[in-house]
């Protein structure tokens, strides 16, 4: 398995690796694997996270009363007050 050394790393997160690792009941390596696993499955590209959130969108069942609600005029009657 490959080693992998972090130089410098700051004392605050350190300390914040140290406390969930403990609590989580794994070593500091284990934990770091853990976040970097975690952290590297969330990379996503913008366009890849738009396409997802676009596809969901248009999946979502949307009830014919909402449809019938015509936004601009909330919008008119907002403004007239």
């Amino acid at each position: 398995m490959p080693l992998l050394q972090v130089r410098e790393c700051p004392e605050d997160i350190y300390r914040k690796i140290s406390y969930v690792a403990k609590n989580e009941n794994r070593t500091i390596a284990q934990q770091v694997v853990v976040l970097l696993e975690k952290s590297l499955e969330q990379q996503e590209s913008n366009i890849g996270r738009r396409k997802r959130l676009i596809d969901r969108l248009e999946k979502r069942q949307i009830a014919s009363e909402i449809k019938k609600i015509d936004p601009v005029s909330f919008i008119r009657d907002d403004r007239n007050r």
